[in-house]
């Protein structure tokens, strides 16, 4: 981390700050539940069970992500200015609360959102909060949009992608994303494992997370979104995807054409659009590079989505890698291209009073 090229650390004098902007932390009271799941065998998740039986396990990759994940305070900044990151977007970890029942999941969203609050209000300058919400108690996470955002400034809400098999696009659901249209902040749709419905043929090849797992399951997500018409009736929802759209910008031309020939055709579970697939990715999607520092992707999905599309991330603790940042400071762009890329979009998209 510390042999450098030159100083990672902006503070602005590159002419533009860095903003990671999918970054993850995790309650100390929710691990210690995470950690007890895999005890008690408590749901039926096997994907929960691959992925922290992965990360609660004994091996120093696995208790450096843990004692990174649920840090705050020191280490978290010490590891930013090691990296030359000047502000971090932190949002509750896979699967957040939602595999709890309603009740719990909906007290825990609100004690990781008071945590994460104090955290930002001790680091105004360094940290952005996204709401922790359980989408399984749907009228509890409206009013937790709205007293997170209210109370705690956030600048958004995160939900780690299907709720226990269930997916945003269903009417029951769109109470939430009425609420996160009306209180104009973004909603961050982040990975999770697959569900037990989709997972067995990922679990056979070791490839349910984020080897393969979490794209295939978060851009069926956001293709559901779209498909359903969801834009169509919240047209102003801003929505982030994490891992360059998860694959979505190098589909979306397939998407159009087969939904338009689907429509007409009848086919059950079609609807008619207000507007094309590539119009709403281009229109209420923004993307962000987490996982993915390679030049020739980021540079096709700006070509895809506009330069006012693409942001930079970390995807801290999983992946804090300084030659990943050296990646992305050298991409052949120009320099407003690399300040929208690291600073003015994430300011934009959330609403971050710029420095």
């Amino acid at each position: 981390m510390t042999n450098t090229d030159y100083p990672l650390r902006t503070g602005g004098d590159r002419g533009y700050l860095r903003i990671a902007t999918e970054e993850a932390f995790c309650p100390p009271e929710l691990m210690d539940r995470f950690m007890k799941i895999m005890e008690d065998r408590s749901i039926d998740d096997p994907g929960f069970y691959s992925l922290w039986g992965f990360y609660g396990g004994p091996s120093e990759r696995a208790r450096l992500l843990r004692e990174r994940i649920q840090d705050l305070g020191d280490r978290r900044i010490a590891d930013m200015d090691a990296t030359g990151i000047d502000m971090q977007i932190l949002g509750i970890t896979c699967p957040g609360v939602q595999i709890f029942e309603p009740a719990e999941g909906a007290a825990m969203a609100i004690d990781a959102n008071d945590q994460l609050g104090e955290a930002v209000a001790a680091h105004p300058d360094r940290y952005v909060g996204l709401a922790a919400i359980a989408p399984q108690a749907v009228h509890e996470s409206v009013r937790e949009v709205e007293r997170a955002v209210t109370k705690h400034g956030f600048k958004g809400v995160i939900v780690n992608s299907h709720v226990q098999g269930r997916y945003l696009d269903e009417a029951d659901f769109w109470p939430i994303l009425e609420v996160i249209e009306a209180m104009d902040v973004p909603l961050y749709i982040h990975p999770n494992t697959p569900s037990k419905q989709l997972i067995q043929p990922f679990l056979d090849r070791a490839l349910e997370a984020a080897i393969f797992g979490f794209g295939v399951e978060t851009g069926l997500h956001l293709t559901r979104l779209i498909t359903a018409g969801v834009f169509d009736r919240f047209p102003r929802l801003r929505v982030v995807a994490g891992h360059l759209g998860e694959a979505l910008p190098f589909w979306i031309r397939r998407m159009d054409f087969w939904h338009t020939a689907s429509v007409p055709a009848g086919r059950k579970g079609t609807i008619k659009l207000d507007r094309s697939p590539l119009q709403v990715l281009k229109e209420n999607f923004w993307l962000t590079t987490s996982g993915m520092p390679w030049t020739d992707t980021i540079l096709y999905c700006q070509k895809v989505m506009g330069t006012d599309r693409v942001m930079y991330a970390m995807d801290y603790p999983y992946q804090y890698v300084a030659d990943e940042v050296r990646v992305q400071d050298n991409l052949p762009i120009g320099f407003e291209e690399k300040r929208q890329f690291f600073q003015t979009n994430a300011e934009t998209v959330f609403n971050i009073k710029p420095r």
